[in-house]
């Protein structure tokens, strides 16, 4: 994807699936895909990790030929490393490479990876110039507001002085790294840093709906909204978000057979994918969102190993709920 690729798909007020660690395979991302994610980015890769060719790091920046666009997200401490990094990523086809520079998880930020970038804004800006310089994709970066309870938040200058050096989206996630997930997304934040960028701004954090997603848009003047957690129990938002933006209409609520016949189709993609043991293993995360009305189905589901008995306990249900 060209530079000008992007900003075509900006213009179109796309709603993201945003990048979370263990979600969003190429199975999750697919589904989004297909239930209206115009956009979808990977689990974010460990930059060393990638460079010294590691097998986990490399199977995260596989790209199917259906898994488009998808852009890949690096993260690191090491700006040689993460340019590297970018380079390999650039090698796998996405439609971009994301810096993360959000990430407030303590063992990742700690030592200066994700949102760590954030207590020197600095030399995040520098390093961001050393990966803009090292591909021919477009370069954005995905980082928070600040790293703790400033009275100015250093997004706004940040936002600047990253278009300067040639990254071409910003995705705001619109708290600070010492907020996590908790408290209110303040989403003035992303409004002030759209201001001051000719750049394409995405608003992320408590995008939970197509109504959080119509406010965001018109409260941030922002091009994009990414959504995160939201997806990960209901990946229908993205149809829904869709629907609303473009045709003003809203969706009925997601039947209780449209939920069990998506996490099926998760869990059949899942054992495709990984194999019978640990596909199923890994559908499990999804358990508790996607069958959230059925919480009779979480404790056998999240102890069962055996693909048949799991589909079986789906079909059960099914013929319960349409008795």
């Amino acid at each position: 994807m060209t530079a000008g690729e992007l900003k075509a798909l900006m213009s179109r007020r796309p709603a993201i699936l945003a990048p979370m660690e263990d979600v969003t395979d190429v199975v999750f991302r697919r589904m989004c895909r297909e239930m209206g994610a115009d956009l979808t980015v990977t689990e974010f890769v460990r930059a060393d990790n990638l460079v010294r060719g590691d097998r986990f790091a490399l199977r995260k920046i596989v790209l199917a030929p259906d898994d488009i666009p998808t852009a890949i997200q690096i993260y690191g401490s090491n700006p040689t490393l993460l340019a590297e990094a970018a380079r390999l990523a650039e090698a796998a086809r996405p439609a971009f490479v994301d810096i993360n520079c959000g990430c407030w998880v303590p063992k990742v930020a700690r030592g200066g990876a994700g949102a760590g970038w954030l207590r020197n804004p600095t030399a995040m800006v520098e390093m961001a110039k050393l990966v803009v310089g090292m591909v021919s994709l477009p370069v954005t970066v995905k980082t928070r507001i600040g790293w703790g309870p400033e009275s100015e938040m250093p997004i706004v200058d940040l936002a600047r002085r990253l278009e300067d050096v040639g990254v071409q989206v910003l995705t705001v996630h619109c708290r600070t790294a010492a907020q996590g997930h908790t408290g209110a997304a303040d989403w003035s934040w992303a409004r002030r840093a759209r201001e001051v960028v000719t750049i394409p701004v995405v608003v992320n954090g408590d995008v939970r709906s197509a109504d959080d997603a119509s406010r965001a848009l018109a409260e941030t003047g922002c091009e994009a909204v990414m959504v995160g957690r939201a997806a990960l129990e209901a990946p229908w938002v993205f149809r829904e978000i869709r629907s609303w933006l473009d045709h003003g209409v809203r969706l009925p609520s997601v039947t209780i057979a449209e939920r069990l016949a998506v996490y099926r189709r998760i869990l059949r993609d899942n054992v495709g994918e990984r194999g019978p043991l640990f596909g199923v293993r890994v559908t499990r995360r999804h358990c508790k969102g996607l069958l959230a009305p059925l919480p009779e189905l979480w404790k056998p589901l999240l102890t069962t190993d055996d693909l048949d008995a799991c589909l079986a306990l789906l079909a059960e249900a099914a013929e319960r709920k349409a008795a």
